[in-house]
Parts: C-alpha cells; sequence; structure tokens
C-alpha cells in the first residue's frame, strides 16, 4: 500500500467524491514515523527528492534545551523521559518527542 500525502482521495467541498484516475506518484511518497528513543547518538542519512538527503535521528542522548526562567538555551545529555501527555507507553519505552518532558543533566 505505501504511505501517501496526496489529496486525491479527499471528497470536494460539496460533498462529492472525485475520480481517482492516476495512480500513486513517487512525489506523493510519505514515510512511516521514526519514533527516537533514548540512548547513544544513532542517526541514518534517507534520500530525498532531488537527491538532497535528510538525517533520521534513530537514537539521541543529547539536545539543545532553553530554559524559559533563566532565559538560557545550552546542550545537555537527556537522563530520562519523566512524562508524556500523549501516552504512558512514550515513557515506558523512553521516546523523545515534542512536549515530551525529560529529566536533564544540568
Amino acid at each position: 500500500m505505501g504511505i501517501g500525502r496526496d489529496s486525491r482521495h479527499k471528497h470536494y467541498k460539496t460533498g462529492g467524491r472525485s475520480k481517482t484516475s492516476i495512480k500513486k506518484r513517487k512525489y506523493e511518497m510519505g514515510r512511516p514515523a521514526t519514533l527516537c528513543k533514548l540512548g547513544a547518538k544513532r542517526v541514518r542519512p534517507v534520500r530525498c527528492r532531488g537527491g538532497n538527503m535528510k538525517y533520521r535521528a534513530l537514537r539521541l542522548d543529547s539536545g539543545n534545551y532553553a530554559w524559559g526562567s533563566e532565559n538560557v538555551t545550552k546542550k545537555v545529555r537527556i537522563l530520562d523521559v519523566v512524562y508524556n501527555a500523549s501516552s504512558n507507553e512514550l515513557v515506558r519505552t523512553k521516546t523523545l518527542l515534542k512536549n515530551t518532558i525529560i529529566q536533564i543533566d544540568a
């Protein structure tokens, strides 16, 4: 099947269905989410459109974090995942996502 980012499967504004008369295209391709974990740094290159490269983080142990109260931003080591509003499973598996509460080595 594959992950697609097309808009041909959607309804019209009036509610009608659109005919899908063309197949999936390479430029509509999507990729599965990686879900970066806590651990020794492991980054993989991914080839993108135009031969450009993106770098997909599979595991990370440090990051650039900002303290709003102290008005400072530093690269620090991540110790543990403490809380995630989405799911407790993400805390148990130590998955690093946006808006995840972590414990750092400051």
